[in-house]
């Protein structure tokens, strides 16, 4: 009697963080500083948004202690969204791009308030000064316009968007569209610094957004089964990001 054939081994699968739920070798939890925010952050991350290595939302997160992730596509208010009450969504910024251009407006501050019509906002520095809390999208280009049109209480929130000094550190790691486009843990860097007048909040969370892309070009190499997925042959591919 022949011998079964043999069969494969199958490699383990590689464990994960169970903070910041990257794949244990990409983890920089240890090294994540602290941070005292005096504006709530809330991250609504797409279902659809599986980047486990280069993400940025919960290593986001992990730096404040009033910050929220929440992942899905709609929620009927900003209070069921964030869990608990919400007393003036108009004291909430939500951070979408879409067609919106900071050079267009021929805007030069960092942070721009849009009113409903898109247009620059008066009375910049009133309706910034006000805020409480700041709402952020996390996913693709299409994910973060899919997660806007699909929670219209967004509408009653000052829409912001940004006009960024440097372009994302991915650099070729991911290719962003637009040179305004971030990384969830980059634009929270700019908002939340502005917005709280801090720089040390961005100075933190640049930091954890580089260590992070230098641990991931460390192991890539020797763990490719990290690297994001391509998309499918005959379908654009949408890793175009707007992390806002």
């Amino acid at each position: 009697m022949s011998n079964p054939p043999e069969t494969a081994a199958v490699a383990d699968p590689i464990p994960e963080c169970p903070h910041c739920q990257k794949p244990m070798p990409l983890c920089i939890c240890d090294s994540v500083t602290p941070i005292e925010n005096r504006l709530s952050l809330l991250i609504l991350q797409h279902p659809q948004e599986q980047d486990r290595a280069l993400g940025t939302a919960r290593l986001l997160a992990r730096h404040f202690a009033d910050a929220t992730v929440r992942v899905g596509l709609s929620w009927p208010s900003l209070s069921k969204a964030l869990g608990r009450p919400v007393e003036n969504a108009a004291r909430w910024a939500v951070l979408y791009l879409g067609s919106a251009r900071a050079a267009d407006l021929e805007a030069e501050a960092e942070i721009i308030a849009l009113n409903r019509k898109g247009e620059i906002a008066e009375n910049q520095r009133a309706i910034l000064g006000k805020l409480e809390g700041v709402v952020l999208l996390d996913g693709t280009w299409s994910q973060a316009k899919a997660l806007w049109w699909r929670n219209p209480w967004m509408l009653k929130c000052q829409r912001v968007i940004l006009n960024p000094a440097h372009p994302s550190r991915y650099g070729r790691l991911r290719k962003e569209p637009r040179r305004d486009g971030l990384s969830t843990i980059e634009a929270a860097a700019t908002v939340l610094a502005g917005l709280e007048r801090r720089p040390d909040i961005a100075e933190t969370l640049h930091a954890s957004f580089e260590r992070l892309l230098t641990r991931y070009r460390e192991v890539q190499a020797e763990m490719p089964e990290l690297a994001p997925k391509p998309a499918p042959k005959g379908r654009r591919d949408f890793r175009r990001r707007k992390r806002a």
